[in-house]
């Protein structure tokens, strides 16, 4: 607290024999402050959380020793998604016809509708989602397919390079602006 000498002279006499008040300086003691902020520490730090580190889970399978024994997928059960550049998704289900009948085009707002009539018409063990980013695309493209994997709950998917023909179909199909439009 702080404290402050009061006493002394009341009046402003001037002259021999008229005696100056003391003039003494105030003093503040700090401690109940030192206290105070000790205790805020003290709540601080007991009463935030530690951030948490974020991360995807990955069920990652065990690597065969013979390739009969590796993980096999029926056609019908696999789409595959192609991303492009400017947020674009290429897709196509089984294996790619030779003259692109069965290529589509989609953004990342309807790739969900896609991906949800895929697990819907196809059974749980046999679908699987193969993902081919091209070099046109960016880190987060790839981010937010992975979270649609993991949104639509999606088990089994493989993130893949992408083939030359694919990049070329994918460039093709952006260069003609058709890639604008969906399906």
């Amino acid at each position: 607290m702080a404290e402050m000498d009061t006493s002394g002279g009341g009046g402003h006499k001037k002259g021999p024999g008229v005696k100056k008040g003391k003039k003494l300086s105030t003093r503040v003691d700090l401690t109940p402050m030192v206290d105070l902020g000790f205790l805020l520490i003290t709540f601080f730090i007991f009463t935030t959380t530690m951030s948490q580190p974020t991360a995807m889970k990955l069920i990652i399978p065990k690597d065969a020793d013979k390739p009969e024994d590796q993980n096999k997928a029926k056609e019908s059960g696999v789409i595959t998604l192609l991303l492009g550049k400017d947020n674009n998704v290429f897709y196509y289900e089984g294996q790619l016809a030779t003259d692109g009948a069965n290529f589509k085009s989609s953004s990342f707002k309807e790739i969900r509708t896609v991906l949800i009539d895929k697990k819907r018409t196809t059974p749980e063990k046999d679908l699987v989602v193969i993902i081919k980013p091209s070099v046109e695309c960016t880190y987060k493209n790839v981010v937010d397919i992975l979270d649609e994997m993991a949104i639509n709950v999606l088990k089994r998917y493989a993130l893949v390079d992408i083939s030359e023909g694919e990049a070329a179909l994918v460039k093709i199909t952006e260069a003609s602006g058709s890639a604008a439009s969906s399906n």
